[in-house]
């Protein structure tokens, strides 16, 4: 044996990381059921670029900036440039990265699955979420229900559908309207709200206000709303979809509102994505949906941590 050489031993991160190769695994065919699922219904996967001139402006999501661009938060700006162009039916999994966001539900680096299909709303593409998610399930245990969160989840249809303002008078400490005056919406959500969706079985979170609309479009029956919905299953919100804005100077005028914002809170400030902008009068009607692979992973596995789905955490590398 050589000098300083331990035979047959494991390094000292080999018991930590052989801990997770049973979620690994389960990782492995979740994606490629996912793969199998979209390619079935006729989608193209596509691959974009991560590194990009501009970014999505968001007030409370940071980039990560290289001497070349910044790194992507998500696939969305490209994606829709594709709708434009005449894609019609489109899926990625791909990295993404937000610069400072870590805990036990946060990575700088995650997976998202994201698909977008034209002709459809919001409400069409979480069904297709619905039917997509009963499709791993019965892939990997032959039946729709997983264990989560020391509570049995049912898969089976209809899941659950509340108005973000059904969500406030059932569980919030006030009404909607009040919590967007007092500035607390976001704070109310965390803590009162999503903590109690999907239980039992998952829960769409629909109709946002108008002022988190982000890149959703405002319903014409309520201009107060938007046509914005996301997936919650046992408290853990699990994907995020928009029946998509396709208004160039309302865009604009969004993005630029989140500049203002960041400028506010002493946030760095980027340039506009101006070929999305430009591409967006040519995107058809259409939804699109983000879902966070790394969170969907912990739900199947039964896994508290995010650390616990992942090759590798960042402060292994």
């Amino acid at each position: 044996m050589l000098p300083g050489s331990r035979d047959n031993a494991l390094p000292a991160e080999g018991p930590l990381l052989a801990s997770r190769k049973s979620n690994l695994w389960l990782r492995a065919r979740i994606t490629q059921a996912m793969r199998a699922f979209f390619v079935g219904r006729g989608y193209l996967e596509i691959e974009t670029p991560y590194l990009i001139p501009a970014p999505t402006p968001e007030t409370h999501i940071d980039p990560i900036e290289t001497e070349a661009g910044f790194l992507h938060t998500s696939p969305e700006l490209c994606m829709k440039r594709l709708l434009a162009a005449g894609y019609p039916k489109i899926f990625q999994i791909c990295k993404c990265f937000r610069k400072g966001e870590r805990g036990e539900l946060h990575l700088p680096e995650f997976t998202l699955l994201e698909w977008y299909r034209a002709g459809i709303d919001y409400r069409a593409i979480m069904e297709e979420c619905e039917h997509m998610l009963r499709h791993l399930a019965l892939h990997l245990t032959n039946e729709e229900r997983i264990d989560y969160a020391e509570a049995g989840i049912s898969l089976e249809g209809p899941w659950d559908w509340i108005s973000v303002r059904e969500a406030y008078e059932w569980y919030g400490p006030c009404t909607m309207e009040e919590a967007l005056h007092q500035g607390i919406f976001d704070e109310v959500m965390v803590k009162d709200i999503e903590p109690r969706l999907g239980k039992g079985k998952p829960a769409f979170l629909y109709d946002y206000p108008a002022q988190h609309a982000a890149l959703a479009r405002i319903k014409e029956d309520d201009p107060s709303l938007a046509e914005r919905v996301e997936l919650y299953i046992g408290g853990l919100e699990v994907a995020n979809a928009f029946t998509e804005l396709t208004d160039a100077e309302e865009q604009r005028r969004r993005f630029q509102e989140e500049r203002r914002h960041r400028k506010k809170e002493g946030r760095p400030t980027y340039p506009l994505p101006e070929k999305f902008l430009s591409a967006l009068p040519s995107m058809p009607p259409s939804a699109g949906i983000a879902l966070g692979v790394d969170r969907l992973t912990m739900i199947f596995a039964n896994a508290p941590d995010i650390n616990d789905v992942v090759a590798f955490t960042p402060e292994e590398l």
